[in-house]
């Protein structure tokens, strides 16, 4: 391997750290309610396990409600995942690109993940309406109404449509100042 593949494999490395944003206030809210329903989730378990092991007892809810942090966890957090730049890329592919190529490829992405995400909004919106309408109940013990659990995956995705606007913005901003810096000679 040359030096300047070398160069640009580890820049191309790096460029993903560099793509991670502060986290707003979305996502530190976010960030705040996945660590509650994680404290939640650890507290129903742990209750339903002292209480199986004493008493030989069960509460019958700790699988419903661990299931229903474990869905709040799950689509909550994905705000928190997009400004942070955790998800997976195609790093053998971005290595390959010119710091330009990897900038219009980070706001093409963006885009289609932005389209992607409008559309499960929508039908998690639709979904989460007609749980109202239809007074959907879990057939359990809590016969929980299911547009209360079904919230956090409209919450969730909420979130991440507005964090996907905020990286979509900031690598348009990039992709302009590598557009404007200065080239180097050949």
């Amino acid at each position: 391997m040359t030096a300047t593949a070398e160069r640009d494999g580890e820049r191309a490395r790096g460029a993903r750290h560099l793509r991670a944003l502060p986290e707003g206030p979305v996502e530190r809210l976010c960030n705040l309610a996945c660590m509650m329903a994680l404290i939640v989730m650890l507290g129903v378990i742990g209750v339903d396990i002292m209480t199986r092991a004493v008493f030989n007892f069960s509460f019958e809810v700790s699988d419903e409600l661990g299931g229903y942090m474990l869905v709040a966890i799950t689509f909550i957090s994905l705000a928190v995942c997009q400004v942070n730049d955790s998800f997976h890329h195609v790093e053998f592919v971005q290595s390959r690109l010119s710091a330009r190529g990897r900038a219009l490829s980070h706001v093409i992405f963006d885009l289609l993940s932005l389209a992607f995400c409008t559309a499960l909004l929508w039908q998690l919106v639709r979904f989460e309406m007609s749980s109202w309408r239809f007074d959907d109940h879990a057939p359990t013990y809590l016969a929980t109404p299911l547009w209360i659990p079904r919230l956090a995956m409209v919450v969730g995705a909420a979130a991440l449509l507005f964090s996907m606007v905020r990286t979509l913005v900031a690598d348009i901003a990039r992709l302009r100042d590598r557009d404007e810096a200065p080239r180097e000679p050949a």
